[in-house]
């Protein structure tokens, strides 16, 4: 049976607002935090949005690892939200974005490394398909954002280190937040930089194949500094 149609109300873009009415949704229990999501559709009409804009709070959804996709079945929730999460701090000044990247170059670098050493086939098959899920998003000039936070995910998972992926997943508002500052602050499209990101990425990937913690370590912390530089360099400063 499909509810009765929403007015989704609040600040953020459709997607987030969207993504924020399924999180409430999940928490009041309409929808079971164990169970199956409705269709695409029934969303779509529920929360009054088109069904591109369903998918994309539902992208938003599995890189946050409240919902996976499963083959056949739908979307089905496999985390209560804010069940491990704690509220990441603001961000307010250049010294706290500082302080982000340096967070990032710690954990990241050491989930990269993590990562080479305990990955198995399916991780590293995971990790390849948010690449190549990234590549057709870039040549598509679409924004790419979940698709590269997913890959970032699929590394820490990778690590099989709970502490990592718990840190990352807690971590992916403010890193999405970044990803969009660095595309909103250039007026045009920049396939140079797209290259760049991807070959940063694609370093990263030889470096957990080739299972070496050293490489991976260094290729990720070296994509987290080009990537504090492209904010600084994209962004008007005072």
């Amino acid at each position: 049976m499909i509810e009765s149609p929403l007015q989704i109300e609040g600040s953020g873009s459709l997607p987030q607002r969207v993504y924020t009415g399924i999180v409430e949704a999940i928490l009041r229990g309409d929808f079971a935090a164990d169970g199956k999501l409705p269709a695409e559709g029934e969303l779509a009409i529920r929360f009054r949005v088109s069904r591109p804009t369903v998918r994309e709070a539902l992208a938003r959804l599995r890189s946050d690892g409240v919902i996976e996709s499963r083959r056949g079945s739908g979307s089905h929730v496999v985390r209560r939200p804010g069940s491990t999460s704690v509220a990441p701090p603001p961000i307010k000044s250049l010294a706290d974005i500082e302080r982000y990247y340096a967070f990032r170059y710690c954990v990241e670098g050491g989930a990269a490394a993590g990562a080479a050493e305990f990955h198995d086939a399916d991780d590293l098959a995971a990790i390849r398909a948010a690449f190549d899920a990234l590549d057709t998003a870039m040549e598509g000039e679409r924004s790419g954002i979940e698709e590269d936070v997913r890959f970032h995910l699929a590394i820490a998972r990778a690590s099989h280190n709970p502490f990592f992926v718990a840190t990352l997943e807690t971590s992916v508002a403010p890193i999405r937040q970044f990803m969009e500052l660095a595309q909103n602050s250039t007026q045009k499209k920049d396939p140079e930089g797209a290259r760049a990101v991807q070959a940063e990425h694609l370093a990263i990937i030889e470096a957990i194949a080739q299972r070496s913690p050293t490489k991976a370590r260094e290729a990720s912390q070296e994509h987290i500094l080009c990537a504090k530089r492209r904010i600084f360099e994209g962004t008007l400063l005072p």
